[in-house]
C-alpha cells in the first residue's frame, strides 16, 4: 500500500508563520525530509517518533543531489509512509518542488502541495517593505540571483521600470555585479536597495543603501546567507514601517 508524500513551505524562519494545516500534517509525518532553511523551532515540531532525513543544500555543497531526493520521496511513499517534504518558504518559488513532484506523478504516487509564506513577503513585512504600493510601485518581480557558470543570467533590460519593484533571492553572492548590471542598463545609481539578513528570525537584520552602494553595505556588515535584495522606490518606506524587534 503506497503512502503519500506532502510537500509543505515551512515559511521564512518565524514558526509562527507556519500554516494550520503545515502544523497538522507535520504532526501526523513518518518521514520528514527538511532543508537548510526550515527554522529550528519548526524542526522541533517534527514527532519524536518520525524519521528526520536533513537533504539541504547550501550554494554549490549539496547533502544529497536533487534526483536522490526525488528518488527518496518515492521510496518512502511506497513504504506505506506519510511523507512530508519541508521546504523553507514556499516550495513552488524557488523551492524545486516542481521537480520533485514531476517524479511522484510518474511512480504514480500521491500528493499535496502546502504553499508557505514566501521569503519576499515574509521578509518584506517584517522589515517593514510593502512590496507594492500606489505612489511608488504597481507591480513585483521575484528573480533569483543564484550563479551560473559565473555569471548572473537576468533579462536586465526588463527590470529597470520606474514602478517596479525587485526582490531578488540568493543574489548575496552576485549582489556587485547585480548592481553593476541594473546601472548599466540604466537604473539610476540612487535607486533604493535593502538586504534582509535571516528575515523574520531573532537574527534579523536590515540594510538600507542605493543600488550604487549596497554591496560595500553587505561587505562592511559581514551579511551572510540566508538574505533578500529588495530593490525599488518602496525601500524608501522602511525607517518609517519598521516594525519587528522595536517592542
Amino acid at each position: 500500500m503506497s503512502g503519500k508524500v506532502y510537500l509543505i513551505g515551512a515559511g521564512p524562519g518565524d514558526p509562527d508563520l507556519l500554516t494550520i494545516k503545515a502544523h497538522r500534517l507535520l504532526s501526523q509525518a513518518d518521514v520528514v525530509l527538511y532543508d537548510r532553511l526550515v527554522g529550528e523551532q519548526i524542526i522541533d515540531m517534527i514527532p519524536e517518533n518520525a524519521e528526520k532525513l536533513y537533504v539541504g543544500k547550501a550554494k554549490s555543497l549539496h547533502t544529497l543531489p536533487q534526483e536522490d531526493i526525488n528518488v527518496l520521496l518515492g521510496e518512502k511513499a511506497k513504504e506505506g509512509k506519510t511523507v512530508v517534504r519541508l521546504k523553507g518558504g514556499d516550495p513552488f518559488i524557488f523551492g524545486r518542488g516542481g521537480e520533485e513532484l514531476e517524479e511522484l506523478v510518474e511512480e504514480g504516487i500521491p500528493f499535496e502541495v502546502v504553499p508557505g509564506v514566501t521569503a519576499a513577503a515574509g521578509c518584506a513585512a517584517y522589515a517593514g517593505i510593502p512590496l507594492t504600493h500606489r505612489d511608488y510601485a504597481q507591480s513585483v518581480r521575484f528573480l533569483t540571483g543564484h550563479l551560473k557558470d559565473g555569471t548572473t543570467e537576468l533579462p536586465w533590460d526588463e527590470l529597470v521600470h520606474p514602478s517596479q519593484t525587485l526582490v531578488i533571492y540568493m543574489g548575496l553572492t552576485g549582489i556587485e555585479s547585480i548592481s553593476q548590471a541594473l546601472i548599466r542598463f540604466g537604473m539610476p545609481p540612487s535607486m533604493p536597495v535593502a538586504v534582509v539578513e535571516k528575515g523574520t528570525t531573532k537574527d534579523q537584520r536590515v540594510f538600507t543603501s542605493t543600488i550604487k552602494s549596497i554591496s560595500g553595505v553587505v561587505k562592511d556588515n559581514d551579511v551572510k546567507s540566508p538574505a533578500l535584495l529588495i530593490i525599488g522606490e518602496v525601500v524608501m518606506l522602511q525607517e518609517k514601517l519598521a516594525w519587528y524587534g522595536r517592542d
